[in-house]
């Protein structure tokens, strides 16, 4: 059969032009990327992290941190998915990892969120002791953001190791830019173990404008810029964006078989209310409802995949439910009241932000309500969002406006990128 169809000259054509056609789909992937218009793709080849296994620790790394470790006084900045694979596939805790290697950990550093990732968005972390180590838990997300020459006192070698999902307002590189300028002006190396970003597949969103720097965003960058925690701290190195242009001595523990368009499920929660994929992707666009008096699904286990607020028509808005106080969102939004809005867990993953839902939410909040809040152009990283917003201009004109300063930092991207 096979033979009979092959000896047909125009299927045989029609085949090599579809094999062509493949080929190319494949060539253009990362030009994709850069046109903000990439699609994650599947692989066959595993996202391996460096510290998966105790093998890869002490053996498999290209570049053996253990070595770095051996003999010195390290300190770690982690929280719950600093987690390290073990040979029976089960997950450990970094610091218990090394603990067990005989290094010497001194103390931990926790952001936003604390140690083990229990804290409210937002609220402040105490110092305490880890039960199970008995090691001092410095918070970053308390009395201080940043590292003080006080708390590295003794410390000779730090490691950073906390899964970001590559969202600018997403605060733990904010923790990032703090760690690494603490570490370079007490001339501290830094260790930074990179993971795959669940959101790389795509450039989107404005650029955050300088006078509206917060701990919400810090830097001159998208709301979603497709790179890794290794290679955003390159670039805060590169940019000279730490305190008087200092740099940090930074060693990044780079990952195996990884590109952009790498599909990777997250192996834990990274914080209290992305507790699944689909919120992870989501996230971008519903994130920026965190600055209006819409609920985003917090106090409730749909967080981030739905939305909703009491005042919003249930005949456009059929989806009802009733926050309640949960694990992360102590004090949700319209806590006890019935919201009418969108369930969005079944849509197809999105690869660029969608602005249709904050626009149709704001045109159907009745004029006796106040949607935006104050921390909206925080979150937006600019007073043009919601200004667009306002004055009623269409998803693709606000989107063209944002299209001149994407260009710019894909440029400066360039620069720092590790895969393919």
């Amino acid at each position: 059969m096979i033979y009979y169809i092959f000896k047909n000259t125009y299927f045989f054509w029609v085949i090599i032009l579809l094999l062509g056609l493949i080929s190319c789909r494949n060539k253009s992937s990362q030009k994709n990327l850069e046109n903000n218009t990439g699609i994650a793709q599947k692989s066959n080849k595993e996202v391996l992290i460096h510290n998966e296994t105790v093998e890869d620790i002490i053996i498999a790394s290209p570049i053996d941190y253990l070595h770095l470790l051996q003999g010195k006084v390290v300190a770690i900045v982690g929280n719950q998915t600093s987690i390290v694979k073990n040979s029976n596939a089960d997950f450990t805790h970094l610091v218990d990892t090394l603990i067990t290697l005989k290094i010497n950990i001194s103390k931990v550093f926790s952001p936003e969120h604390g140690f083990r990732g229990r804290a409210d968005a937002g609220e402040l972390v105490l110092d305490s002791k880890d039960t199970q180590t008995g090691l001092p838990i410095i918070s970053l997300h308390g009395k201080y953001k940043k590292p003080t020459k006080e708390q590295l006192k003794g410390i000779e070698i730090m490691i950073f190791d906390i899964q970001d999902v590559g969202v600018r307002f997403y605060t733990y590189i904010s923790t990032l830019h703090y760690v690494m300028e603490a570490c370079a002006e007490a001339g501290i190396p830094l260790i930074v173990i990179d993971r795959p970003n669940p959101n790389a597949s795509y450039i989107d969103g404005p650029v955050l404008e300088t006078k509206h720097k917060s701990f919400l965003g810090m830097h001159p960058v998208p709301l979603v810029y497709a790179m890794t925690i290794g290679e955003y701290a390159q670039m805060i190195n590169g940019e000279k964006w730490l305190k008087d242009g200092v740099q940090c001595n930074i060693t990044i523990m780079p990952l195996k078989h990884y590109s952009y368009y790498t599909n990777y499920s997250l192996p834990t929660r990274p914080s209290p209310n992305l507790p699944n994929d689909k919120a992870i992707n989501l996230y971008p666009s519903l994130g920026l409802f965190e600055g209006t008096s819409i609920n985003a699904g917090r106090g409730t286990e749909m967080q981030f995949q739905i939305f909703g607020a009491p005042y919003l028509n249930k005949k456009k808005y059929p989806f009802s439910y009733t926050p309640r106080p949960t694990l992360g969102a102590k004090f949700p939004k319209h806590v006890g009241k019935l919201c009418h809005g969108l369930d969005l867990r079944t849509l197809p993953t999105l690869n660029m932000i969608n602005l249709e839902w904050l626009i149709d939410a704001y045109n159907n909040t009745p004029k006796d309500q106040e949607f935006f809040q104050a921390t909206f152009t925080a979150h937006a990283g600019t007073e043009k969002l919601q200004e667009q917003i306002k004055t009623g201009l269409s998803v693709t004109e606000i989107r063209n406006t944002w299209r001149q300063d994407l260009e710019a930092f894909k440029e400066i991207r360039r620069n720092y990128l590790l895969y393919d």
